[in-house]
C-alpha cells in the first residue's frame, strides 16, 4: 500500500504502519482509522481495497509528508527572518523551548564536548 508516495510495511498492523508516514502518529493513526472504519489490528497487507480507499480519503484531508514539511520549514524562516529569540535558537541549532544546555543536548550540540566529571579538582595527599 502506498500512501503519499510512501510504502507502508506489509507485515505490520495498519496503526503502525501509518506511522511511516510523516504528520502521523500513533494517536492520529487511530483517529484515522475510527473514521475510516477500518479495525486497527489488521495488518497492512490484508486490507481490502474498499479499506485501502477510505483511509486514504480521510489522509488526504490532513496535511502529510512534503506539505507539512514545507509548512513547518516555512515557519522556522519566519522566525528567523523576524529575528525572534527562536530564530536565532533555530538558526544556531540550540534548544528553542528553554531547555537547559549546561548538561543536556548533546546530540544537537554535538558531541565534541565530552563529559568533564564533577568539576572539583580532586585533593592531593602529601
Amino acid at each position: 500500500m502506498r500512501i503519499s508516495g510512501i510504502t507502508l510495511p506489509d507485515n505490520k498492523r495498519i496503526r503502525y504502519a501509518l506511522n511511516f508516514l510523516y504528520g502521523v502518529g500513533p494517536s492520529r493513526a487511530l483517529k484515522v482509522l475510527a473514521e475510516a472504519k477500518v479495525d486497527s489490528m489488521t495488518k497492512t497487507k490484508d486490507l481490502t481495497e474498499a479499506e485501502e480507499a477510505r483511509i486514504r480519503a480521510v489522509l488526504e484531508t490532513i496535511k502529510l509528508e512534503g506539505d507539512l514539511k514545507r509548512e513547518v520549514a516555512g515557519n522556522i524562516k519566519r522566525l528567523k527572518d523576524i529575528g525572534s529569540y527562536r530564530g536565532s535558537r533555530h538558526t544556531k541549532r540550540l534548544p528553542a523551548r528553554g531547555q537547559r544546555t549546561k548538561t543536556n543536548s548533546r546530540t544537537i550540540r554535538g558531541n565534541v564536548r565530552k563529559t568533564m566529571g564533577s568539576g572539583r579538582r580532586k585533593v592531593e595527599k602529601t
